[in-house]
């Protein structure tokens, strides 16, 4: 709890204490009264204060004025305990509330870690260590292993494999060569390259998405709080009717005037939204806490209003919809059995680290008898040559096969492919895929169930598997091989005024589309600091089915919330109606008052459930 909770805590509980203690006092009515605006100063100065400045100020009608117009009210008709005790339940409420939306989003200095230091530029034959920002576009830039990308280039020289993983979002690294493209924030892995620039820094990828987030951000539509909303108009109608209630009456009739303005200070009381002021925060709050008790967590109590209508829920792939990891999902061999190709696989790529050698290995799960093997000969951006048994084994892409000299045949299977040669002779290739997650698909049809709309998938992979992942999942659209910038157009187009889009992701590449979506929900267990902080919804375990079971609390949040608005406005529009016609008297407006606000607020504990 935060230093500014603890103070508001402190306040209410002292003014709480003093009010029971003053309650018993043997002393005198007018002692008391005195005595009774201590608690009340003590829990309502700042509402008291907040609303003389912002009269000051020309807003005039807001909670605040009327929380002040009625306590006092009541504090005139002498229900002093009423005036101290009706402040006591707004600050309870407001502390809900203000726990429940929690802190301001963190700065976006987690996105940071993608901006490089520094560039190495070659200049005049020497290497000048500079700040990517004084590089100029056509300048040369040599980048080591282990080093990030500072500019968008061209390759002009070396191979190597590049992990573009904070940019696409897709951990399988790329190979690069000579004539590639490269974009600023990737990771150099392995070889030694030099680029041509084709930008300057402020124009370069990596710049692209960091303005992305702050430009993004600006632009999210942004739910009012609903009690404000309420007050720019209920507030002065009630105001203004309890003054009409007190003075036309007597003008008109001849009427007692103490008795009209006593009708009026009722009406005040009545009128005081303290069962929504406490009861719809705590709705939410208690939305919010039964969420995150789930592995699910809301940032605020607006969010959990757009969540509530979503109508269109766009993913991202990678992390999101399926693993993130890599393993063998097809062997397919020309003349020899699937258990022999794997095995020649799993030998030549013994001795590499890289995730598509890794899967091999995992699905072999034997034991690789390294003497067997030979010379290893790494072949950057294309595969490995090794000596096995004496002969002379390629695996790897398609190039790799035009270096041996074989003739490949391609493969029906999305997913990457790895081809194995012994020589010239082809041998056949093994396929490996990044897994789906086992509960995305039902994640799908559950949404759909809700009325969920429309399912979109957003990929930086290629076309192919991210066509093949969206119809085995179910998913209406597919949009692939698109970079960040691409993403946030994409979801531009596909935002709908008439219901909100949620955007799902995990990458810090994700970060401008969460901050662009009308609610983003990050998969944080796994997912990026900057992903977490951009978006409004996180869910904790990267579980795809956590996304609709948010859907259906927030929904039943939002059903809480509008029962107790229904449930407060009516009892108060009945009692009003009452007190105006002296029928009402102070016992009647403080269960109109208090009593509607208990059970407001016993309606919205369920949410916690």
């Amino acid at each position: 709890m935060s230093r500014k909770h603890k103070k508001r805590l402190a306040r209410i509980l002292i003014a709480a204490l003093l009010l029971g203690v003053i309650a018993f006092l043997p002393i005198g009515e007018k002692i008391k009264a005195v005595l009774y605006l201590l608690p009340y100063l003590i829990v309502g100065w700042d509402v008291l204060w907040k609303a003389v400045r912002n009269i000051v100020h020309g807003q005039v009608f807001d909670e605040n004025f009327l929380m002040s117009l009625a306590t006092v009210g009541a504090f005139a008709l002498g229900d002093y305990i009423e005036a101290a005790a009706v402040m006591l339940f707004y600050q309870i409420g407001e502390l809900f509330q203000s726990i429940a939306v929690g802190k301001s989003r963190k700065s976006i200095a987690s996105l940071m870690d993608i901006r490089p230091d520094s560039a190495t530029l070659l200049r005049d034959g020497e290497e000048l260590k500079v700040s990517p920002d004084e590089v100029q576009k056509g300048e040369i830039v040599l980048v080591r292993a282990g080093e990030k990308i500072p500019l968008d280039g061209i390759v002009l020289e070396g191979t190597t494999t590049v992990n573009t993983a904070a940019l696409t979002g897709e951990s399988l690294p790329v190979d690069i060569a000579a004539g590639d493209r490269v974009v600023s924030g990737s990771i150099n892995l392995s070889g030694v390259i030099t680029l041509k620039t084709e930008s300057v820094y402020s124009e370069s990828t990596v710049a692209k998405i960091l303005n992305l987030v702050e430009n993004s951000a600006a632009k999210k539509a942004k739910t009012e709080n609903f009690i404000t909303r309420f007050a720019k108009y209920y507030t002065p109608i009630v105001v203004v009717s309890a003054v009409l209630l007190a003075v036309l009456p007597p003008l008109i009739s001849g009427g007692e005037w103490a008795d009209w303005l006593h009708r009026a200070l009722i009406f005040l009381v009545v009128s005081c939204p303290c069962a929504l002021v406490i009861s719809v925060p705590l709705s939410f709050f208690g939305g919010i806490g039964g969420a995150s008790k789930r592995g699910i967590l809301i940032k605020g109590a607006n969010y959990t209003e757009v969540l509530a209508k979503t109508g269109t829920v766009v993913f991202d792939k990678t992390g999101t919809l399926t693993k993130g990891t890599f393993k063998v999902t097809a062997i397919h061999p020309e003349s020899m059995s699937k258990a022999e190709l794997l095995d020649i696989a799993a030998a030549a790529e013994s001795y590499s680290n890289h995730p598509i050698a890794e899967s091999i290995i995992a699905a072999h799960n034997g034991h690789i008898d390294r003497s067997r093997i030979g010379n290893v000969t790494e072949h950057t951006g294309m595969g490995v040559e090794a000596v096995i048994d004496g002969r002379v084994i390629f695996a790897g892409n398609g190039r790799l096969m035009e270096l041996a000299g074989a003739d490949l045949h391609d493969c029906h299977i999305a997913g990457t492919v790895i081809h194995i040669a012994e020589g010239k002779n082809y041998l056949g290739h093994i396929v490996i895929s990044d897994e789906i997650k086992p509960n995305s698909k039902a994640a799908i049809a559950e949404l759909k169930a809700l009325g969920i709309t429309k399912t979109v998938m957003l990929t930086g992979d290629r076309r192919e598997i991210g066509e093949a992942v969206g119809k085995e999942l179910g998913l209406d659209e597919v949009h692939a091989e698109l970079l960040p910038d691409g993403k946030v157009k994409a979801v531009e187009k596909l935002i709908d005024k008439k219901a909100p889009l949620a955007f799902v992701g995990d990458g810090i590449n994700d970060a401008p589309v969460l901050a662009r979506a009308d609610i983003g929900i990050a998969m944080g267990g796994m997912g990026s600091d900057a992903a977490i902080e951009a978006a409004d919804v996180v869910l904790m375990d990267d579980e795809p089915l956590k996304l609709p079971e948010a859907i259906k609390i927030a929904r039943k949040t939002m059903r809480i919330v509008w029962q107790n608005i229904i449930f407060a406005l009516s009892v108060k529009a009945v009692v009003l109606v009452l007190g105006a016609l002296g029928i009402a008297g102070m016992w009647l407006a403080i269960f109109a008052d208090v009593g509607v606000t208990v059970l407001a607020i016993l309606n919205a504990m369920r949410a916690m459930r």
